[in-house]
């Protein structure tokens, strides 16, 4: 087996880390349709960006890839002065759900999951802590309204993990190479 080319892994986080965070920002307004119906803080674009962590966590194989992009993915929303309702607390928002989907990508490896549904468990765990931590450090909801925020980034981390899986499998060879 080759040597993976530690540069190019470098090269893709880094446009992983770029699509999730920027990706965010071109979906938040159609999201928002959803959420302000619902009467929700959110949840479905940070979904949509954590899919690019799951992703990158599922090619590259190295511990700690989605932990490591979430540190840097709040290193660049706090430089640019994306830091959203969390204010300076917003690293913990990137780096908590970052862990949460390194702690799936090892179970997976460890007992050998089915791809596709590791990704989805991964994505859909990761967007749920995502709200739960956005929910202690801002929101403050409880009851119904609380477990509808949750439900809804559930559901769109469950959509996004899948839409994740897809792409991913496209991604393989691309990604995937000398091995």
């Amino acid at each position: 087996m080759k040597r993976r080319n530690a540069l190019r892994d470098l090269i893709f986080l880094t446009l992983c880390c770029d699509l999730g965070l920027f990706g965010k920002r071109i979906i938040a307004p159609v999201a928002n349709i959803v959420t302000d119906a619902l009467h929700i803080p959110g949840g479905i674009g940070t979904s949509f960006s954590l899919m690019f962590l799951v992703i990158a966590a599922f090619l590259i194989h190295g511990r700690g890839c989605a932990t490591l992009m979430g540190v840097i993915q709040s290193g660049l929303a706090l430089a640019m002065g994306m830091i959203g309702s969390m204010g300076a607390l917003s690293p913990i928002g990137y780096i908590v759900p970052g862990m949460v989907i390194d702690l799936v990508v090892l179970l997976y490896r460890r007992f050998g999951w089915q791809t596709g549904s590791a990704m989805v468990v991964a994505n859909m765990l990761g967007a749920a802590t995502a709200s739960l931590v956005a929910n202690v450090i801002v929101f403050k909801l409880h009851g119904a309204a609380l477990g509808l925020y949750v439900s809804v980034a559930l559901l769109s981390g469950a959509l996004f993990g899948w839409l994740g899986y897809v792409l991913e499998e496209r991604l393989k060879a691309v990604v995937a190479y000398g091995e």
